[in-house]
């Protein structure tokens, strides 16, 4: 290749002609040559220092090369410069830098294009200041009257404004003032421009700033404004997108700048949420949703609802084209494709969590206009709850009762509008609630697929007053006709009706938990049979629902004729899935459900099951290091659904766990675990700590200080608020094993404390709820095992710990935070006067003390105040608790 790089930096001919030549074979869809080995050859150019000069040459100046091939050397330009830009010398850079300016204007559309993509990637890695000349060079090209050029310019500035817009808003040595004040007024300018693609690119120029709101853009808001008014009615349509998604981000972000315009603003988004171009259309429909989340009065909206209602309506009828009308033909006998079979996250145990995931979208196929109208109508609804139905019922009536085949659209968009609106305006709905339960039952057996399939979902959102009504007769009735009719709809020929019908099944599950109890076998029965005939996609979901349904019913699965129908075909299924398919991540929290429900019942099949958990974690672990040994690529989700088995069998065996980790490496996998540098495999691994401590901490003695260490540093990472759900885990767990090994604890106690107390200090500052409890629980059961050594520092936490306290629900952990209570106030009784009206508030959270020894404990302590504080004191301490409180405290005989 030509020698070291300079200003004067010249190809050699041989070298051009085989990167060209190359080039060529790579893009050439007739080249019968090895893709991969021509892909090894330009990798091996690629160490060369000057190979990025001559593919910069090729796109630049190989003038007697195709337009593809001068792209091809482009784009591999661009992902070499990704990685090794900072590493060139900086000749090389420079000639790279002054090659690519001319080309901005670019006579080839698809140079200019690559050349805007290339110089986004110089910029992003060598910043503003390392490029001086290019803000000039946009500049000129912006105010020159040649097309080209402009275009260029304004491809180049859209890109670094969307992939590193802070660059342009950061200032530069020898400016006196920030790019984007200099380009603002071009970009505004560009708006009235006779050429679609500039007005497009400017608009979407300016919409990446909204976000960041520059002072530039804030102080030519009005500017900006009029501009989008200008250009809402644009012939373009992807002009017009642009328009809906500034006003969508403007009403999110700052929605104060659009208050004086807002009735123009909802009358545009009115008209264009019906625009005959269904993109720009959901566009604006997203407008609705943003608007009742922004801090506006709703009085705004609401004399527009009978207007916008049909709207949404109108636009939830399935679209011609909309590829769920592909889908829904899809037979049960056609086999999935791999682009059904979408990737799939399992969420890591948090202990204290009681929120399951909300998952109501329909996850076939993409966000469009249908389901964007659908997610409005169902903000709407709940922002103006039953004032929506008189103009929402005559249109779902009329489209109901339309007849024949060709209105089965309509009919189907009405019964997605139930279900859309069967939150927010149940109150309306609730008094015909059976006469609509009614009316959708016979749908089930529809004609059409995508009207089962949407009942379906329809059904399970009101699910929760269909089990609420279950207690009368009629009631009752419905209840069974509801689960009857969706255990049938499981059995469907159609996938797309066997989705929907699996996964309201499983909302009916939760809502109905030990209601299902009577009908254990004939769920079982078609759940299993649906397991047996389903394919790859819909069978996800059938793990899904029998593990909720483990859920719902609990022990009451720990039958003999149940466990005879669930088991064989799961454990079958157990044998058959390899430690590398990723099907094997349902079955593991499918059999985590499984294990806590049934117990110690499950012991029967535990041990297949916990080694083979094993097994996973130590391939896994291998695979990290050496993929070829292990003979499966690194995946940690394996590791973190294994773990969380783990967890559910050790929550389900209970003490019946502890012979298995005994005979096995578990505690040295999970310490590995432990100090893994992935967030969801620690938050697993802590879990299973805290689980483990309950029912054996015996094996986790041995390296036990090296478990207390590891678990501290959760705690005192510097970004704690990026790791929260870990230290939450880390947290509970040296709790759990403080009061199991007691003043083993004691050689962490002041640092774990010295981490927790922030944590209190900063309760009201949003901190995840669950993770408030946690800590005050576990400070609770370190001052418990430890009261001398934490009693002496106590009034630095004690009223946010007693706020704390008393927002947790009666259980056995709060009776161990309240021992530690007692411990530490017997201990210092005068360090806790100063917080005693939050001590006393904390002692009447309890609605009972059942536990006798914490009952006599809370009297001490509260009689032991009573003694010390004389002259009324004590009187007026009282006098500070709402009346509820002293009825409460007066069980402690006070």
């Amino acid at each position: 290749m030509a020698a070291a790089g300079s200003a004067s930096w010249q190809p050699q001919e041989e070298g051009l002609k085989e990167i060209c030549g190359l080039l060529e074979q790579q893009i050439s869809p007739y080249s019968s040559a090895d893709k991969s080995q021509i892909w090894q050859q330009l990798q091996h150019y690629s160490q060369f220092p000057d190979f990025n000069n001559y593919l910069v040459f090729i796109l630049a100046r190989a003038e007697g090369q195709s337009g593809e091939i001068r792209q091809a050397a482009g784009l591999l330009l661009k992902n070499n410069l990704r990685t090794a830009y900072k590493l060139m010398s900086p000749a090389h850079q420079q000639y790279i830098k002054s090659e690519l300016l001319p080309c901005l204007g670019a006579a080839d559309k698809h140079i200019r294009s690559t050349v805007g993509t290339i110089v986004t990637v110089v910029v992003q890695q060598g910043g503003i200041l390392g490029w001086p000349e290019l803000l000039q060079a946009l500049v000129n090209c912006m105010d020159s009257s040649d097309l080209n050029h402009m275009e260029g310019a304004m491809d180049a500035l859209s890109k670094i404004c969307e992939d590193i817009p802070q660059v342009l808003d950061s200032d530069v040595p020898g400016l006196a003032e920030r790019p984007i004040k200099i380009f603002l007024p071009r970009l505004f300018q560009f708006f009235q421009s006779p050429h679609t693609s500039l007005r497009k690119l400017s608009l979407d120029s300016v919409n990446q700033y909204i976000m960041l709101m520059p002072s530039a853009l804030y102080t030519s808001m009005d500017k900006f404004l009029q501009g989008l008014f200008v250009l809402a009615n644009d012939p373009a349509a992807e002009v017009r997108k642009l328009v809906c998604a500034a006003f969508v981000q403007l009403i999110e972000i700052h929605p104060s700048f659009l208050e004086p315009h807002l009735k123009n603003v909802i009358e545009y988004m009115l008209q264009v949420s019906k625009d005959t171009d269904d993109e720009v259309a959901l566009e604006a429909c997203e407008f609705w949703s943003a608007y009742c989340d922004a801090q506006l009065p709703y009085e705004n909206l609401r004399e527009y609802l009978p207007r916008l209602i049909p709207i949404l309506l109108s636009n939830m009828v399935f679209a011609d084209d909309d590829e769920s009308l592909v889908d829904a033909e899809e037979d049960e006998s056609l086999p999935d494709r791999d682009q059904d079979l979408k990737p799939r996250f399992h969420t890591p145990r948090f202990h204290g969590s009681d929120d399951a995931e909300d998952d109501d979208d329909d996850s076939y196929g993409i966000w469009n206009l249908r389901k964007c109208s659908a997610a409005a109508l169902d903000v709407l609804s709940n922002v103006f709850g039953d004032e929506i139905l008189p103009t929402l019922m005559p249109i779902i009536e009329a489209k109901l009762s339309a007849s024949g085949d060709e209105a089965w659209k309509d009919r189907e968009a009405a019964v997605l509008t139930l279900g859309a609106i069967a939150e927010g305006c149940i109150d309306g709905l609730y008094p015909h609630l059976s006469e609509i339960v009614a009316f959708l039952i016979p749908l089930l057996d529809d004609k059409f697929a995508l009207i089962r399939s949407i009942s379906c979902w329809t059904l399970s959102r009101f699910s929760k007053y269909i089990v609420q009504d279950s207690g009368n007769k009629k009631g009752y009735e419905q209840f069974d006709s509801v689960l009857t009719g969706l255990l049938r709809r499981i059995l469907d020929t159609n996938k797309r009706v066997q989705e929907a019908a699996c996964s309201a099944f499983a909302t009916l599950e939760e809502e109905a938990a030990e209601e299902l109890a009577p009908r254990l076998e004939v769920i079982l029965q078609h759940l299993m049979c649906a397991f047996g005939k389903y394919q790859r996609r819909n069978i996800r979901i059938v793990y899904d629902a029998i593990g909720t349904l483990a859920d719902a019913v609990g022990e009451k699965l720990n039958q003999p004729v149940y466990l005879e129908i669930l088991m064989p075909p799961l454990i079958a299924k157990w044998q058959q899935v390899s430690n590398s398919d990723k099907d094997l991540f349902r079955l593991l929290e499918c059999f985590t459900s499984i294990a806590q429900a049934l117990g110690t019942g499950f012991s029967q099949f535990d041990q297949p099951v916990f080694q083979r958990c094993i097994n996973i974690i130590q391939t896994q672990q291998l695979a990290k290091v050496d993929p070829i040994s292990a003979g499966v690529q690194y995946d940690k989700e394996f590791i973190v659904c294994s773990l969380d088995l783990l967890s559910g069998l050790t929550e389900g065996l209970q003490g019946g766990i502890e012979s298995l980790v005994a005979q096995s490496n578990l505690r040295d996998l999970l310490l590995q675990c432990c100090m893994d540098d992935d967030t969801d495999v620690r938050q697993s691994a802590f879990a299973l700590v805290g689980d483990l401590a309950k029912v054996c901490p015996v094996h986790l003695c041995p390296r036990l200080s090296e478990f207390l260490d590891v678990a501290t540093n959760q705690l005192t990472t510097p970004k704690l608020n990026e790791t929260i759900a870990v230290a939450n885990n880390a947290c509970w767990a040296i709790g759990e094993l403080a009061i199991k090994v007691r003043q083993e604890i004691s050689p962490v106690v002041m640092t774990v404390i010295s981490c927790l107390v922030p944590i209190l200090q900063h309760a009201e500052q949003g901190v995840n709820k669950s993770v408030v409890e946690n800590t005050a629980i576990t400070l609770g059961r370190l001052a418990w095992v430890c009261p001398d050594l934490v009693s002496p520092h106590m009034e630095h936490f004690m009223q946010p710990w007693c706020i704390s306290l008393s927002m947790i629900r009666d259980d056995i952990e709060k009776e161990d935070a309240f021992r530690g209570l007692c411990a530490v106030v017997r201990a210092n009784p005068s360090a806790a006067l100063s917080s005693l009206v939050l001590m006393c508030k904390a002692f009447a959270s309890w609605d009972e003390i059942r536990n006798g020894e914490l009952h006599n404990e809370v009297c001490q302590v509260l009689h032991g105040y009573k003694q010390m504080l004389r002259n009324g004191a004590w009187d007026q301490c009282m006098s500070a608790l709402e009346p509820p409180e002293k009825d409460k405290l007066s069980k402690y005989q006070v």
